[in-house]
């Protein structure tokens, strides 16, 4: 057992937390922002994440896991130290390094004993060394600490499940006893502990996640070629990912990845590059696709109505993936503001993500189920792949929408199908 402080309490920190308090550890999180501490001290998670409700509350009434807004108390007795805060874009693409910055000031004014501090935001390359000069301008004399980076890989909607079970620990610190020690409190999760030196840590966390980003935006392409050609990149797809070299993951075509890590990263990758007077252009074509995806999907539907002026658009999904309540960067967000542009009016539902779309999307009308979503609809636009969409009743969605018109940008109905029902069908590559 060991002590355990971790600072923030987004998806990454509150998973962090309650799973290491599941392995028989004590943490303590640090949550500046009054409500969500309110929040999480009622036992209740302000995210949706299958499977966390469960875990908080189990954690809680065992009383391994603690909140606190309180630095001094949170690092009293801790080993571990986790920087779990979030890294947005800023306007120019970099990441705003501002709460790293803050929780390492933080710490350094405020740790009493030596330490392991463990960067496990996603951060640019020299984050460690930056974390680093903070907290020793910051430290008490005669107290000793190390810094690790140890990038998170987990999947909002999988977080769960993505701790407990890794693919790898990556570990990069210029202490390598420092590093061992953070792999023997991830190795109960039985993977592989990477370790490496702390920028190339730093590094495969962005490599990582803009190759994920590069195959979408490559099948994608892919896509776009096959509805010219008359090809069907379901199959194509299929055939790929036979094959041993390639794999099937990250190869359906759609409108485009989003959330909080892709965009962010590849950005961010690219900022990175061009500032150290690389040419990134594969990263650029990669968030040039991205976009023309969601471009592309709106004019299907000015190809079918026409006009969207005045049109009644019924959109099934707004979360950037499924069992996930997150909005950032979701493509929704583009699709929606592109089709309210040009004078449509929006109605949607998403199975738990509609209050944070609310704040995102105000003038769209929120309805109870996918059949409401379909009255009197001009047409009906999939765009996020959720369970409960994919054995919907077409023949009543038929007779309740005006023209029968559905644009399914993820791919889940058949289109042979569809179309033998009375529809007129557009899939993404089809």
């Amino acid at each position: 057992m060991q002590n355990i402080c971790v600072v923030g309490t987004g998806y990454v920190g509150l998973t962090t937390g309650v799973c290491f308090a599941d392995l028989g550890n004590r943490v303590t999180c640090i949550e500046i922002d009054i409500h969500k501490l309110d929040t999480l001290r009622s036992g209740r998670t302000p995210i949706y994440e299958p499977g966390l409700q469960e875990l908080l509350e189990r954690n809680l009434r065992a009383g391994r896991i603690v909140f606190t807004d309180d630095y001094v108390s949170a690092l009293v007795d801790t080993s571990f130290v986790f920087i779990t805060v979030g890294t947005p874009m800023s306007g120019n693409g970099a990441a705003d390094l501002s709460q790293v910055e803050a929780s390492a000031h933080s710490i350094g004014l405020n740790l009493t004993h030596d330490a392991i501090i463990i960067d496990k935001s996603t951060v640019p390359v020299g984050t460690g060394d930056m974390v680093n000069k903070i907290i020793a301008a910051n430290l008490r004399p005669n107290i000793s600490f190390s810094i690790v980076s140890n990038p998170e890989f987990l999947r909002e909607g999988s977080a769960i499940s993505d701790f407990f079970n890794p693919d790898r620990i990556v570990l990069g610190a210029d202490d390598r006893e420092a590093a061992q020690r953070v792999a023997d409190l991830h190795a109960p999760l039985g993977a592989e502990a990477i370790i490496t030196d702390l920028r190339t840590a730093e590094m495969i966390k962005y490599a990582s996640n803009a190759f994920l980003a590069t195959r979408i935006s490559f099948i994608n392409e892919i896509a776009q070629i096959c509805e010219k050609l008359g090809a069907d990149v379901k199959e194509v797809a299929r055939g790929m990912g036979a094959d041993r070299r390639i794999g099937p993951h990250f190869l359906d075509a759609g409108v485009g990845y989003g959330g909080s890590c892709f965009p962010k990263d590849v950005l961010a990758l690219y900022y990175m590059a061009a500032s150290a007077g690389c040419h990134p252009q594969l990263l650029q074509a990669v968030m040039d696709i991205n976009r023309d995806a969601r471009c592309r999907f709106v004019q299907k539907l000015r190809d079918i109505l026409g006009t969207l002026d005045g049109t009644l658009i019924g959109v099934l999904g707004l979360s950037f993936k499924p069992n996930t309540d997150d909005m950032r960067e979701a493509s929704s967000v583009a699709i929606i503001n592109e089709l309210q542009a040009e004078g449509a009016r929006v109605k949607a539902y998403d199975p738990v993500a509609m209050e944070a779309a609310s704040e995102i999307l105000p003038t769209v009308t929120y309805c109870a189920t996918a059949y409401d979503v379909a009255k009197e609809a001009d047409a009906l636009l999939v765009v996020t792949e959720w369970n409960e969409f994919k054995q919907l009743a077409f023949d009543k969605i038929k007779q309740y929408m005006r023209q029968p018109i559905v644009l399914d940008g993820r791919n889940i109905y058949d289109p042979m199908e569809m179309q033998a029902k009375g529809f007129t069908y557009r899939g993404v590559g089809r």
